[in-house]
């Protein structure tokens, strides 16, 4: 009787445990799928500048943008084994310099796209500060994905009064100073007037370098690869044939817009093109 007993007792206890294991289980499966995701921007300082990174958007470079049909081809072969291999990004960039609240490039906003673009000024609210507050908007070259976002598409204006109109609106010569610490980068090619923007803080240099490359995973490791939107490709093949040569040699720090997001690191030389090194991703804010 008595092992008759505990028979039964352990064959109720291995069913309540049975249902205790599948119960939690099912309530899991039940869980709604979650589609957002955290803000995108990407904080890092630079000497004494804090730069934020500005998500505006994804985006899949057209094949067809590509100049040469020897590159179209070889690139159609090499997207069966590699789907992502024309993948960008568009971004702008905040600096705060402790006197100055500066964007460099504004994003496309809403001009085109078909929504996956436009997210620049909620992630610049996400990341503490709103359009008002800031005080400068430096344009690397007037392309839409780089200026679309100062204007919604009703007109109004993004980052301050009417930009003409009220006077706010200048061209500048390549030896102009308009911030302290920043230098200007002539980089010609892209369009007329394409303009990087090099600032210096406590020894530190970072460059923003506006359109000097479009699709980094083509561009990098053959820097000969040009784009239609190059008004000029043999220019602009030289331009960045020399500054990744010059950059694969120094410690600066590269922004490029349409590198994958947050578009922050460093070149090394390797063979006949480059590599490259972006930032680490931390939670950390460091002061160095």
């Amino acid at each position: 009787m008595l092992k008759r007993t505990w028979m039964r007792l352990a064959a109720a206890l291995l069913a309540a445990i049975a249902n205790f294991v599948t119960v939690p289980n099912a309530a899991l499966a039940a869980a709604p799928l979650h589609h957002d995701q955290a803000p995108g921007f990407y904080r890092l300082k630079v000497g004494d500048l804090e730069v934020t990174a500005l998500f505006d958007g994804p985006g899949v470079f057209d094949v067809n943008w590509l100049n040469g049909e020897k590159t179209k081809d070889g690139v159609l072969k090499a997207l069966h084994d590699d789907p992502h291999l024309l993948d960008v990004a568009d971004a702008g960039y905040l600096v705060n310099t402790g006197k100055q609240l500066i964007l460099v490039d504004a994003g496309s906003g809403t001009w085109f796209g078909g929504g996956k673009f436009g997210h620049l000024v909620s992630n610049l609210r996400s990341a503490g500060y709103t359009p008002e507050e800031v005080d400068l908007v430096l344009v690397t070259h007037l392309h839409s994905d780089h200026i679309g976002g100062l204007t919604t598409q009703d007109g109004k204006i993004v980052f301050a009064a009417p930009y003409i109109k009220a006077g706010k609106w200048h061209t500048f010569s390549d030896s102009r100073q308009i911030v302290d610490g920043m230098q200007i980068v002539p980089l010609r090619g892209h369009t007329p007037g394409h303009t990087g923007y090099e600032l210096s803080s406590q020894g530190k240099n970072i460059l923003f370098w506006g359109d000097v490359m479009h699709v980094q995973r083509l561009q990098l490791p053959d820097p000969k690869v040009t784009v239609v939107f190059d008004v000029d490709p043999t220019a602009a093949a030289v331009t960045r044939d020399q500054l990744l040569r010059k950059l694969a040699s120094e410690d600066v720090l590269i922004v490029g817009p349409h590198l994958l997001f947050p578009g922050l690191g460093r070149l090394h030389k390797e063979g006949g093109g480059y590599r490259w090194a972006p930032v680490a991703f931390t939670d950390q804010w460091e002061e160095k």
